[in-house]
């Protein structure tokens, strides 16, 4: 299906003779779950993204690096450094960058409260955007029963999704052969199977509820690879989604407004958009803002 992005990834994207990529700029940028560190990692698409966008503030919303497979098998390729220095450029050159660890990047929880390299590294924070909502930051493993129950689970979990990403790309190397689009195996899996679409319900509800509590009036978090921009009774629920399969980062136009990003639509090797994920989620009702004061 057909939509209409106000921020023309396409227009990004040069071509053998174009020069260097052209830039726009937002006020904020949300993404999460990199997984740098594994195979699964989109790590080429991501640094175009990150060189063709500037913005007032980074948030790096968990699932930076991946610990939990690095500890299994060490897997750093030139890209994945790449991706690190560009962030720390970032910074350098006055970007707020916010660094927001999560289940699998967990190690870098004991420094909270630090500053490395220009960037923060926080629990979680509140953002207010240019008109005026207050947006609970988190990366959201918190609300994951799997994560606080069994996570000797998780990581069950974490080894069954690498081998379907695996499997996925053995996949697609023969549907390229004859002419064939992407397809994302695992996106397929969780859309068709009742427990996992029920599984994220059950997050996005319980990450609202929390925001709600907080007095926030939305909530961006990532952590379940699931690009979204929707409301949730009267609150706003944004996930930033993942640079594994979907490529899609959240940004905040200078008027507030929030969009999210689907790189793959840049004409990038990865997945077609989800008919899922909306575009654009349109300035904040008058309830809202009467609540913003």
């Amino acid at each position: 299906m057909q939509r209409d992005l106000p921020f023309d990834a396409s227009a990004l994207v040069a071509g053998p003779d174009d020069g260097p990529p052209a830039r726009q700029r937002v006020r904020t940028v949300w993404i999460s779950d990199l997984h740098l560190g594994t195979p699964g990692c989109q790590a080429g698409a991501l640094l175009d993204f990150l060189r063709s966008v500037d913005c007032e503030t980074l948030y790096l919303v968990g699932d930076i690096i991946d610990g939990w497979q690095l500890r299994r098998q060490w897997y750093w390729p030139q890209a994945h450094n790449d991706v690190v220095q560009k962030l720390l450029r970032k910074a350098r050159k006055g970007t707020r960058v916010v660094f927001v660890p999560g289940n699998h990047d967990e190690f870098a929880r004991r420094y909270v409260d630090h500053n490395f390299g220009g960037v923060d590294v926080v629990e979680d924070c509140m953002h207010v955007t240019a008109d005026g909502r207050r947006l609970w930051v988190t990366h959201g493993d918190h609300f994951d029963g799997v994560i606080q129950c069994a996570k000797w689970l998780a990581y069950v979990g974490d080894s069954a999704y690498e081998f379907t990403l695996r499997v996925s790309r053995h996949v697609n190397s023969l549907r390229a052969r004859v002419g064939l689009p992407y397809w994302s195996l695992s996106r397929y899996l969780k859309l068709k199977v009742k427990r996992a679409v029920s599984y994220v319900s059950d997050f996005e509800n319980a990450v609202a509820r929390e925001a709600r509590a907080r007095g926030a009036d939305g909530v961006v978090c990532g952590h379940i690879h699931h690009a979204e921009l929707r409301m949730i009774d009267g609150l706003l629920y944004a996930n930033d989604g993942d640079w594994v399969e979907s490529l899609t980062a959240l940004v905040e136009h200078d008027d507030g407004r929030l969009e999210i990003v689907d790189w793959s639509a840049a004409g990038r090797e990865v997945a077609p958009p989800s008919p899922v994920v909306p575009a654009v989620l349109p300035a904040p009702a008058p309830a809202l803002r009467a609540a913003d004061g």
